[in-house]
Formats: structure tokens, sequence, C-alpha cells
């Protein structure tokens, strides 16, 4: 059963607007001469408030709606968008849309999914990523989560001094994809988070902040404002009198949201567009061992409550669990349709821009947990570094070279010592994935892009 299926009687209502609006668009684009179309109808719905120092600084509510559609005339493609849903709008849109259709070049593989490749709609199945209590929670009351937070902080340690803000959002979202191959899709999605960013005062007059952040598609999924809070001022004050390390070689763990940024790189090189524009180091790498054997990775958009969770594709595509790199092996990209015709391979249900340009991409993108708790990463190192924070862009996807600056705790005789700021550290990422020789078992899916904490034999730290 799909989500929609079990939503209120309102929300129901909006997706059969929706719905009536998309396939307008397509019988419009019928009868102008179209082949084939995809349009795409969203709903959306966002509170945003922010605080700091206890003021109220930002109270922000906005509603969306919006209709975008795909036109193939002739293997020529033109996609556009407009926010104007009147039926004279419409009408002067659509019509503007196969004009420029007409104008574009051919592309024979820009050509849709068959109609047998489509998903049948009554074999969605429920993957729980609406919350109808989201769309309820009140300014005042985001505002009081957000200002509970932050008091939190505040009274955790003297020594916070002072505040970045915290902030509350909550959002929810309706949409409808239509094709003229006679798929018809509905989903409804719900998120919200709560961040909290504090300040201490160190003795050389620097500030050292503490971020902390709780996230989830449902109310009951966040943490309370009280913990959020506390966490973001122990994050603080454990940076207090950071020093560096001499530069050198060392064994690296990552904690759980440094190594979620690492995997969110080797995201950006499974991608079908950047397979096939070789924009990616792995290109030609597909049945290779591009990782040590500790390392497992899947895409997975059938997770109940997944924050990158999704009935079907942005093509009408079933979607499925697929297993990128298994035991260090690359098992698969991530391909649409036009890159797999591009790659002479299957497609992958992978595809987003529903309605717009289809493109690959991820879904909820996990390295499987490891045996070990976190703490048995540090035994047996005699000097490393402990990363919980990285900061800059410094990785090029052709070469994998991976360069970045990082802050965290040195590592001395298997325990935590004292804090460290100001370093880089690099390697390739070739050379990093292949040496992970530990992963722990803290995985936590707060976002899309999800890892657990794990050891890397050695890196180059250049600091002092």
């Amino acid at each position: 059963m799909s989500d929609y299926l079990n939503c209120s009687s309102k929300s129901r209502n909006c997706l059969d607007e929706l719905e009536v609006i998309a396939l307008h668009a397509l019988d419009r684009l019928r009868l102008l001469g179209v082949e084939h179309a995809e349009a795409s109808v969203s709903e959306g719905e966002r509170l945003e408030v922010s605080v700091r120092q206890g003021e109220v600084e930002l109270v922000k509510e906005a509603k969306s709606r919006g209709l975008t559609v795909r036109v193939v005339v002739s293997e020529r493609v033109a996609t556009s968008g407009t926010t104007d849903l009147s039926p004279e709008g419409i009408e002067r849109f659509l019509r503007s849309v196969v004009e420029m259709a007409e104008l574009s070049e051919a592309d024979p593989l820009a050509m849709p999914p068959s109609r047998r490749e489509l998903v049948t709609p009554g074999r969605l199945k429920d993957r729980e990523l609406f919350d109808p209590r989201v769309g309820r929670i009140k300014a005042s009351q985001a505002i009081k989560r957000a200002v509970a937070a932050e008091r939190a902080a505040f009274r955790k340690d003297k020594r916070i001094t002072s505040s970045e803000g915290a902030s509350f959002v909550r959002g929810n979202s309706h949409s409808v994809l239509a094709t003229s191959g006679g798929f018809v899709g509905r989903t409804l999605g719900s998120n919200l988070h709560l961040v909290v960013q504090v300040i201490a005062d160190d003795e050389d007059g620097k500030k050292r902040n503490g971020v902390y952040w709780t996230a989830g598609r449902f109310v009951d999924e966040l943490e309370t404002p009280a913990a959020v809070g506390r966490e973001a001022a122990l994050r603080a004050v454990r940076s207090l009198g950071p020093t560096k390390m001499e530069t050198g070689r060392y064994p690296i763990v990552f904690d759980k949201d440094a190594s979620s940024g690492i995997l969110g790189l080797l995201s950006s090189c499974v991608l079908g567009g950047s397979v096939y524009r070789e924009q990616s180091y792995l290109a030609k790498r597909l049945g290779t061992q591009i990782a040590s054997a500790k390392v497992t990775v899947v895409d997975d958009p059938t997770l109940v409550r997944g924050p990158g969770s999704r009935l079907f594709d942005g093509e009408g595509r079933a979607v499925r669990k697929n297993i990128v790199v298994k035991n260090g092996e690359l098992r698969s990209f991530l391909l649409d349709t036009y890159s797999a015709r591009k790659l002479r391979a299957k497609p992958t249900g992978s595809a987003g821009g529903g309605g717009g340009i289809p493109y690959s991409t991820t879904s909820n993108f996990v390295m499987k947990a490891g045996r070990v708790a976190p703490e048995s990463l540090l035994k047996n190192i005699k000097r490393g570094l402990f990363v919980n924070s990285m900061m800059g862009f410094g990785f090029d996807s052709v070469t994998g070279d991976f360069s970045r600056g990082a802050s965290g705790f040195m590592i001395e005789d298997g325990e935590l010592t004292v804090p460290v700021s100001e370093v880089t550290i690099s390697r390739n990422l070739d050379g990093l994935l292949h040496g992970i020789d530990l992963v722990a078992n803290d995985l936590e899916l707060r976002s899309s892009t999800a890892a657990p904490s794990f050891r890397v034999d050695e890196m180059t730290v250049s600091g002092s």
C-alpha cells in the first residue's frame, strides 16, 4: 500500500488536485503534437525559525506550487517550469515548451523508458515518509524548541559565552508525476530538523564552535531540544585549548559525521552522469577492488522512514536496493535511463528530476556498519588523529585526490587526549578506502548519506 492511501483527507484532496493538473497538461501536450511528455506538479510548505541569544531573529513561512514538464518532439527535448497554474497560464506555458523543443537538437538517447519499464502504481509499498503532525507545528512551538535548545547549551557549561543561534525547520511536500507512458505516481513527505551552534572562548581569544543537530521525517524521531543543546555545548568546550600535530603520516579515525563526508565523495563518483562523462576516477573500475574488504556500500531507497527513501524514481521506474560496493569490490554504478544508454548498461531505478531533466542520484547511500564499538578503533594506535570535523572542498573526482582541513583530537596510546585544529589531512581517495582496516557499529541514518565511524591505516597530516 502506498503512503498516500494512509494520509489525511486534506492531503488526499491535495494530491487529487495535483493529479488533475498533471493529467490536464499531458492532454493538452498531446493535442499540441507532443509524442511523449512528463508532468510533475508539486505543492510544499515550509516553516523556518531561528533564535540567537534568546531573541527571535527569523520567522519565515512559505508555500509553493508549481508545474514542470519535459516534452519530446521528434527526438528533440525541452524542459521548463511555471508557478502560474491558471488555465490560461498553463496553456501559454505548454505552447512555449513545445516551441523550445522544436528549436533544440535531436538526441535519440533522451527518449523516455518504454511503458513496460514503468512501475505499476498499485504495487508501490508504504515507506512511512509522511507525518501529518509535522505540518501542525506552529511558529510559536518551533520558537519554543529553538529557545529551549540554546538555553540548554548555556546552562550546560559556563564556558559557553555566545551563540551563533538555534534554528528549527519543518516542511511538508505533496507531488504527482504523470507520463505519457501511462504512469501516475503520487508522493508526500515530511521532514524537520533542529540545529544549535554555540561558542566557547579560548585562552588565546579565539572562538571555538560546537554544533549539533537532530533530524527526521516524524516528530517522534527528533532528540529533545535539551539533548541537542547540551551536546552542542560539549562539542564546543571539548575543542578548547587545541594544539597542532607535527607533519607526518598517522593512522586516522573518522567519527561517524566525518566518515559520512568521506562516503559522500564516493557517491559523487558512482553516479552515471559522472561516469559516462569520465569525470570519475572509478569510470573504468567496475568489477574491481576499490576499497578494503571491510567496506560494503548500498543505495537503498526502500528504507522505511529513510531520509532519502522514495516510492519510484524520477522516470517512473521501480526503485530497488542497489549494492554499490561489496566487500571492497565495485559492483554497480547508479544509473538513470540516459546514463545507462550512454554506458550500454541497464538503469538502476536511480533517476531524479521527475518532470525535468532526468539525472542519476543517490537515495539512502549507506556504508554498512561493522561489529566493533567505536572506542575499539583507537586501540593499538600509538599516535594518531581522531577527526570529527572537516572543512573545505579539496577533492578531485577525476583523479581521486583528496585534501581537506580537519579538527578533532590527538590519539595517544589508544586514548583521546588534547584537541587538534588547523591541520590538513590528505590521501588519494582510492588509497584511503583501501586503507580502512576497522569499521565501528555506530551507524546512524540522520542524513541520506551515512556511514559508521572507521579507521584508516594512515594519511598525511600537515600541521606545524
